[in-house]
């Protein structure tokens, strides 16, 4: 009889999460400050700005769980960083703990280990090597969630979500994709799971070529089913065009690795 709130309901996991959790729940709760489609039955829609804790305090009202998906998505400015996904996710945790929600599910993502190499595999006890200020942001949301479950008891479950597309568009996406099927998966089982304290998830679907290790998946239950490698010979074959560059090839993050660099790469031990 779980109630489950979703924040950033409108973005493209939220929309996702949305059609597929649909019917699940006696109450489906989505917010989020841009448009949505009109609510269907068992649906709620709630526009909380996330940088104004008494909105989120009415949004998370009466809920069980929330999945914070809300904030912005990738890298941007300081500023903007700073207000929607650190103030704003310390809004949304303050506001669970007044209101008494039992679980967040924190939408993190792989770029807080992104400066280890490629050619190291690294899992949610590896060292945090962010690579953007983004990365940081989801740095901050993990910290945050492991004081609100060890000083106030709050479940809480952080999703290192790796490269979520319809299909895998470069050679990276062979070892990080999520399927959307996945993604929902996934959320389902971080929302239904027995009592937790905190866990760190890898959102990663069943890639053969995957570089990450997912040590709690199975206690959660978590049996992706989609496997980028159906997609590498078509990927390969055009390899002129999605090739990466050195500067990204040789870190997890990527691209996000490359975007702004100035340092020298031979240091990054």
């Amino acid at each position: 009889m779980t109630k489950v709130l979703v924040t950033g309901a409108a973005g493209g996991i939220g929309r996702t999460l949305r059609a597929g959790l649909r019917g699940r729940y006696p109450l489906l709760r989505l917010s989020d400050v841009a448009v949505q489609a009109p609510p269907g039955p068992g649906e709620d829609l709630d526009g909380a700005d996330l940088t104004d804790i008494a909105q989120v305090r009415a949004a998370v009202a009466e809920m069980d769980v929330v999945v914070h998906l809300g904030g912005i998505p990738t890298e941007d400015s300081w500023d903007r960083i700073l207000a929607t996904n650190i103030q704003g996710t310390y809004n949304l945790f303050e506001a669970a703990r007044l209101e008494g929600v039992r679980r967040v599910v924190f939408a993190s993502s792989n770029h807080v280990t992104g400066y280890h190499r490629r050619s190291e595999r690294v899992g949610p006890a590896s060292p945090l090597r962010p690579d953007s200020r983004y990365a940081v942001s989801k740095v901050t949301g993990e910290a945050l969630g492991r004081l609100y479950a060890d000083k106030h008891g709050i479940e809480v479950v952080c999703l290192r979500i790796g490269s979520f597309q319809p299909r895998p568009l470069d050679v990276r996406m062979l070892s990080t994709w999520i399927s959307p099927a996945d993604m929902v998966r996934l959320a389902a089982c971080a929302i239904e799971a027995e009592p937790v304290h905190f866990e760190i998830l890898y959102g990663v679907s069943a890639n053969r070529r995957a570089i990450w290790d997912n040590p709690a998946a199975a206690r959660f239950g978590y049996r992706p089913e989609d496997d980028a490698e159906r997609f590498a010979a078509e990927l390969l074959a055009g390899r002129g065009a999605c090739r990466e560059p050195e500067g990204e090839r040789l870190f997890h993050g990527g691209s996000f690795c490359a975007m702004e660099f100035s340092g020298e790469p031979g240091r990054i031990a």
